[in-house]
């Protein structure tokens, strides 16, 4: 046996010693290892998410100023270049679709959750179709939102309320899936004791079941609406312009731009200054982002405690 294959089982020998001795004091290494694992991935998405935030906010602080938000955007006097028609077009896209993500996701939540039978094979391809629904990428999306939505059977055009609608088609899985969990939370006694009492199906669901979830249902839907005021690929196939120097008439008429298209526009120019203005709006969405994700967080906090 040579010199080397003998250090080698030495050292295995050595290892599973020191193993054994480990498993006898309790102490469970494989967990450890992979609790470690954990740590140092949350760690690193940490650290690269500090540095992005960092680097944005060096770079655009400079710009953070009220021009942001008041002045239209311009290509010749970019100390003043603001986004205003990008905060009132993401204003007019943000109402419409959270008008139709809330009764349209909530009802399917119902639906799904308090009436759908099982066994019917209609109702296990919709919840096949809502999960599978909830991977797919926005751009899809976006391309059925120019099909069926700008140019299709609806033919609204290259409007504020069209791109409403593909962002609710994007976000309505998750608002479902969230509004289901939080029905489903809801004690089966509650409904039990409901019906117990004389009280309908109806009444039960309206009355008692409902109330119990909106600290979900909320949650979710927030969540969904941040989601969907960042996403960029959607809205520049169903019209957001990305350089306008004029306010939307409506959400019905009229061209209309976005807070992420605008900064898309800015990104891709040559000129520094351009960049630094991308960064300004960089930071002004994820402001905004964090503060509606703090708003999800404090109304769930709140709504539970009342119930």
């Amino acid at each position: 046996m040579s010199k080397t294959s003998g250090r080698t089982r030495i050292a295995v020998e050595a290892t599973r010693s020191s193993t054994i001795r480990l498993d006898r004091v309790g102490i469970d290494i494989k967990g450890e290892l992979f609790r470690a694992v954990l740590l140092f991935s949350i760690m690193l998405g940490l650290v690269m998410l500090a540095t992005l935030l960092i680097f944005v906010a060096i770079r655009g602080s400079d710009r953070l100023d009220l021009n942001l938000f008041t002045q239209m955007p311009s290509s010749i006097n970019t100390d003043t270049s603001g986004f205003l028609p990008a905060i009132v077009g993401t204003t007019y896209v943000m109402l419409g679709t959270l008008v139709t993500i809330v009764p349209l996701g909530v009802s399917a939540a119902i639906y799904l959750e308090e009436y759908a039978d099982r066994d019917k094979w209609y109702n296990r391809v919709i919840e096949v179709n809502i999960q599978n629904l909830a991977a797919v990428p926005s751009i899809v999306f976006g391309i059925l939102g120019l099909a069926f939505i700008v140019r299709g059977p609806l033919s609204l055009g290259f409007v504020a309320f069209a791109g409403s609608l593909t962002l609710a088609m994007m976000v309505l899985p998750t608002v479902i899936i969230s509004s289901r969990e939080a029905i489903r939370g809801v004690p089966p006694t509650l409904r039990d004791a409901s019906l117990g009492l004389g009280a309908t199906k109806w009444q039960t669901t309206w009355r008692q079941v409902l109330p119990l979830s909106v600290p979900g249902i909320l949650t979710g839907t927030i969540l969904a609406m941040s989601r969907a005021i960042g996403e960029t690929a959607p809205l520049l196939l169903v019209g957001a312009t990305t350089f306008v120097r004029f306010l939307p008439e409506s959400a019905f008429e009229g061209a209309y731009s976005a807070i992420p298209v605008q900064i898309y526009q800015w990104a891709v120019r040559p000129q520094d200054e351009f960049r630094v203005l991308a960064a300004a709006g960089a930071l002004v969405l994820v402001a905004l982002l964090l503060t509606m994700n703090s708003v999800a967080i404090w109304l769930r906090a709140r709504y539970a405690r009342q119930l």
